[in-house]
């Protein structure tokens, strides 16, 4: 889809786990996202984190008081991008790219992320120059702002020796 100025796709209205495990390389027990809602190509999405005690890292965060890590937290955020990337580029291109975290800044964690929490995941695509990528996002609970960040990523072939050295 091309960038037209004055366009405003549609969202598609949602991207389930299969197709979210297209694009991302990611897998149990690190596949943080279910769902993505709202996707608009170009512009952002909205992850969803089904949060429940049968997440492992409950196991060791924080036994008797359960509470998600705020990197995992940040980790969720960047998958969801990974999709926006993956699924704006298009099934041709979007699935031959990895996805590359490059850096962060800004986050701030405003609440504890618990069992039973539903983690909405608001990332929007704040500029592209070529490979690098630029996205700010927020994560909500019940409406309630929990976790915001800022952070970068490149998109590699995922043939490139860069991307199977893992940079």
């Amino acid at each position: 889809m091309s960038e037209t100025p004055g366009f405003q796709p549609e969202p598609i209205a949602a991207i389930d786990i299969n197709r979210i495990m297209k694009g991302l390389p990611h897998r149990y027990p690190f596949l943080l996202i279910d769902r993505v809602v709202d996707f608009v190509p170009h512009a952002g999405a909205i992850g969803i984190k089904n949060v429940t005690f049968n997440d492992n890292f409950f196991q060791g965060h924080f036994p008797g008081n359960y509470v998600m890590p705020g990197v995992l937290i940040v980790e969720a955020m960047c998958q969801t991008a990974g999709v926006v990337v993956c699924e704006t580029l298009g099934p041709e291109d979007g699935y031959g790219v990895s996805v590359f975290f490059m850096s962060i800044e800004g986050a701030k964690f405003r609440r504890p992320v618990v069992p039973g929490d539903q983690l909405r995941l608001h990332v929007t695509k704040d500029r592209q120059h070529g490979k690098v990528w630029r996205f700010n996002a927020v994560g909500t609970v019940e409406g309630v702002k929990v976790a915001e960040a800022t952070f970068t990523a490149m998109v590699i072939p995922k043939d490139s020796k860069s991307a199977s050295r893992g940079q």
